[in-house]
């Protein structure tokens, strides 16, 4: 295989804390070669493993990985331990796990001639940038990508910077990233203005035409539409000045609500049309808006529509650091656009990124209100991100023409900049 030229984040540092909240979230699905060796490690009751639960099933979704590894009647992963560790982990070393388990919570993605690095927020370890910094893990990251990295990565096409324009090529594109990523860095800056105006210029932008703009051009364009963001955004307007999200705008949100609130329990897993019967009532309900939502996790109990909308308890002080971080994660990534985000255009795919703040910020008003809390607090921000991002660019609904549809209309009645000023604030 030829060299990986891996891309490594300079602001995230990240390492495992036994939580086991991977193991509790995610279905691990795994090739035929994983089955026979988990198979050959002969699990018994005498080591942990219940009569009832099987440790390897069927996964009907893939016809690469057809199996997944069996979950405890909790959803927990059959091979999770009471500490935290796991059984496979623990008796055979890390080597003996399947590739998904060893390499989460990193992502691998392709960024022109390198392979860039990002993580992923459902881990609570990531979301509180605790443990070693990402950039010193350079050894363990080269191991992880040679498995999972094709040969030919340098032939992934770039993403598109508009839905209708495919003219540009890596560089180019990197250009347009290096600008989103810049447009952050300012740590004295709120995030909310400077995802306003970031916002603002990713609209111009999908209005250009790039037949002619290639180049230094492109720097050249950059640099005029940020400085006319900067003038429509000098500062965040009073809350007495916010405009009024549209009617169906309220709607196509909550129907976002509804997928990125949404969690798989092995009850529902066991029994996919009582899955699909919930998911229904759910999506139901949230087009509705009215009376009480409905349980889709559990720290999102049943709580008034009304009720979350009308909180006003404040964000906590750490709001700016993490969304900052998050967003610029994603971003240096490529975990918003392209082969790494359902193909979606550069311009699109931030929409949907920029979406994630007012979605993570509804969720934890839900979760605040749960808890019956004033305001929301850290932990609330914290445990709303994490829910949020176990779907983001892994969620098969989320890469359906009807989401994107979603995102875009939300963008072409402006609708995205109030929706971000009515839950930062």
């Amino acid at each position: 295989m030829p060299k990986i030229d891996l891309q490594l984040p300079t602001i995230q540092n990240w390492s495992c804390h036994n939580c086991g909240g991977c193991c509790r979230q995610h279905l691990i699905a795994i090739t035929e070669d994983e089955k026979q060796r988990i198979d050959k490690q002969n699990w018994t009751v005498d080591d942990g493993i219940s009569a009832e639960n099987a440790v390897v099933v069927k996964n009907p979704d893939s016809k690469t990985r057809p199996w997944r590894l069996g979950h405890q009647k909790d959803g927990a992963c059959v091979f999770l331990q009471d500490d935290g560790l796991c059984r496979i982990h623990a008796k055979f070393g890390e080597d003996a796990k399947p590739l998904a388990c060893r390499i989460y919570p990193y992502a691998f993605h392709p960024m022109g001639n390198k392979i860039t690095v990002g993580l992923r927020y459902s881990c609570p370890s990531v979301v509180a940038n605790n443990g070693d910094a990402v950039a010193d893990q350079l050894g363990d990251l080269k191991k992880y990508a040679k498995a999972v990295v094709p040969d030919n990565y340098k032939q992934t096409p770039p993403p598109n910077i508009t839905r209708k324009d495919s003219t540009l090529a890596w560089p180019d594109i990197l250009k347009v990233v290096q600008a989103l990523d810049a447009a952050f860095e300012d740590e004295e800056t709120p995030f909310t203005l400077q995802l306003l105006r970031t916002v603002s210029w990713v609209n111009l932008l999908s209005q250009s035409s790039f037949e002619k703009i290639q180049g230094a051009r492109i720097n050249d364009l950059l640099e005029l539409l940020i400085a006319a963001a900067e003038m429509e955004w000098e500062e965040l307007p009073d809350e007495n000045e916010l405009e009024s999200i549209s009617r169906i705008g309220r709607v196509m949100f909550r129907l976002m609500i509804s997928v990125y609130g949404r969690k798989e329990t092995q009850q529902e897993l066991d029994s996919p049309w009582k899955s699909r019967l919930l998911s229904l009532k759910a999506t139901t309900k949230f087009a509705w808006g009215g009376g009480k939502t409905p349980e889709l996790y559990e720290m999102l109990p049943q709580i008034s529509f009304t009720d979350i909308e009308n909180f006003n308890g404040g964000l906590p002080e750490g709001f700016d650091e993490l969304f900052r971080r998050y967003v610029r994660m994603k971003i240096q990534g490529m975990h918003f656009c392209g082969a790494a985000y359902y193909y979606y255009p550069v311009t699109t795919g931030f929409y949907s990124l920029a979406l994630m703040v007012p979605v993570t910020l509804w969720l934890a008003r839900w979760i605040a209100l749960g808890q019956h809390h004033d305001q929301v607090t850290q932990d609330d921000l914290e445990l709303a991100i994490s829910i949020a991002d176990h779907h983001h660019g892994y969620s098969p609904v989320l890469g359906l023409s009807p989401f994107r549809k979603r995102v875009e209309f939300l963008d072409s009645f402006g609708d995205i900049p109030r929706l971000i000023l009515n839950y930062a604030r």
